[in-house]
Parts: C-alpha cells; sequence; structure tokens
C-alpha cells in the first residue's frame, strides 16, 4: 500500500502539464490544438518561442526529479520501505515512481490523459537515478540534435542508449539493477511514443528544430 502512495504521488506529479498551463497563461490557446498537438517543450518553442519553452523544459524535468527525490526520501525514512519482488531490491520504489511521473506526463489525469512524449520528465528522472550514464548519452544526444536539428533523434538517440550505458556501468557505478529495467522499459515506451517520428525521419519529412509550423 505505501509503494502505491508513492507511485500514485509522482503520477500526479507528472501529471501537471507546464506546457498547457504557461500556454493558456500566456496566449489563453490549448497547446495541443496547434503546431504538432504535442504538450511538450519542442512544439512550445513552435508555438510561443524560446523563453516559455526553455520554462516548460526546465519545468518538465524537474517533475522527474521531484518524483524520485520525494519516493528516496520516503524510503530512506521508511515511511515508504522498498518494494520487494524477489527479496527485497534496492531501488526499485525511485525507478518506479519515475516510471510513474513520465506516464503522468504522456497522459495527465488533469487534462483528459493527453499530454506530451515525456522526454524532458524521462530526462529528470534518468538523470536523478543514473546521473553518470545520463550525461554520456546525453552529449551525444545533444551533439546529434545541434547537427541535424531533429529533436525527436535526439530524444531517440537518449532513451535508446541509456539502458547500454546504464549496462556497461553497472559495476563502476554501483547502480541497483532496477534502474537498469527500467531505463529498458522507458526507452521501450519513448519509441513507441515516437513511432510517427520514426516514420517521418525515414521518409524526410520530420520538421526541424527552428523550422516553421505549416
Amino acid at each position: 500500500m505505501e509503494t502505491i502512495v508513492s507511485v500514485l504521488l509522482a503520477y500526479l506529479i507528472g501529471s501537471i502539464s507546464f506546457s498547457y498551463v504557461i500556454a493558456k497563461r500566456i496566449k489563453k490557446i490549448d497547446i495541443r490544438q496547434h503546431g504538432s498537438g504535442n504538450a511538450g517543450a519542442t512544439n512550445t518553442l513552435r508555438v510561443l518561442g524560446t523563453g516559455p519553452a526553455v520554462l516548460v523544459l526546465a519545468l518538465d524535468i524537474f517533475k522527474g526529479v521531484a518524483a524520485v527525490v520525494i519516493a528516496r526520501y520516503l524510503e530512506a525514512a521508511e515511511v515508504l520501505p522498498a518494494f520487494t519482488v524477489i527479496g527485497e531490491m534496492e531501488g526499485v520504489a525511485p525507478a518506479l515512481a519515475g516510471l510513474a511521473a513520465i506516464l503522468g506526463h504522456n497522459w495527465p489525469i488533469y487534462y483528459g490523459f493527453k499530454g506530451g512524449k515525456g522526454v524532458a520528465t524521462t530526462i529528470g528522472v534518468v538523470a536523478s537515478l543514473v546521473f553518470f550514464p545520463a550525461v554520456y548519452v546525453g552529449v551525444i544526444a545533444i551533439l546529434s540534435i545541434i547537427i541535424t536539428r531533429y529533436v525527436s533523434l535526439g530524444s531517440l538517440i537518449f532513451t535508446a542508449l541509456t539502458p547500454l550505458a546504464v549496462f556497461l556501468t553497472l559495476e563502476h557505478y554501483d547502480h541497483p539493477m532496477p534502474y537498469f529495467y527500467f531505463t529498458i522499459v522507458v526507452g521501450l515506451l519513448s519509441i513507441w511514443r515516437h513511432r510517427t517520428n520514426l516514420e517521418r525521419l525515414a521518409k524526410g519529412t520530420e520538421s526541424k528544430i527552428g523550422a516553421k509550423t505549416k
């Protein structure tokens, strides 16, 4: 029951759609009805500009960090003991809370379960769980965005390569195994959420950062 409460709290935090809130406040519009229709930082950039997009990005990342930090605090305080799968496994509660925050961003209860693709929130969660592997893969992802101007490609590179980076550094950084499993699940989820982007990337019709929305 305690772990369910932790996961539910993370989901509710993740469900706060900052792109929706900021777009409503600035232009009195539903961001999901403009641009790509995605409630995230990239579409905020297209519709509202750089300043609001940076703010949305930072706040969405913060949601992921907050979910993990809260779960860790409650676990350490023995208010919410670690979830048991096979014996007692360290790291399961923060990983589940992080996943719940991402699911909340993608399917927010406050906004009819229509949200974003969860990349920024994923960055916050992954960086909180496996900081150095996230940094290594993040550098590659950022470089790919700079070179190709495809944000979706950078997002896919980040989520797809993070499990490999975590696996290769498990012994060096002593990450709990649930973190590795978490990155696999999140990677697969991201690929599925970006399936239309993958199709457009293959066809060469994907929108580049800075390009005007038709």
